[in-house]
């Protein structure tokens, strides 16, 4: 169990992290997806900084369990809200659902993972 809590909370951490920075530099795809569902530009860098804070708190959860959980609820919950910016304006581009699907899978893998290694908190 702990090899899987491992490899994937290093896994998620590592593409949490390239997507924060996709976000905060202002990466075109990035770009024309928030355009796309109505999110200001301006948005980008929060966003960003809360994805690289929950990439963050899942390593931190390595040493504090309690802080990688919650960052792992956190990344669920960041792509819930995802979710609902994408359904708030009726988009159904399958290239963007693949997308947030593999985003949210690999959060909720993640959450699942440190709660079925430390138990619930």
């Amino acid at each position: 169990m702990l090899a899987m809590y491992v490899a994937v909370t290093v896994v998620a951490a590592i593409v949490f992290a390239y997507a924060a920075i996709l976000s905060i530099t202002g990466s075109d795809i990035v770009i024309r997806t928030a355009e796309a569902v109505h999110v200001p530009a301006s948005w980008m860098v929060p966003l960003g900084t809360l994805l690289a804070a929950g990439s963050l708190g899942l390593l931190a959860g390595f040493v504090v369990p309690g802080i990688g959980t919650a960052a792992a609820c956190g990344l669920v919950l960041y792509f819930v809200g995802a979710a609902a910016a994408h359904v708030r304006v009726r988009d159904t581009r399958p290239s963007h659902w693949g997308n947030w699907a593999a985003f949210f899978a690999l959060a909720v893998a993640t959450l699942v993972v440190a709660l079925a290694y430390h138990g619930p908190m």
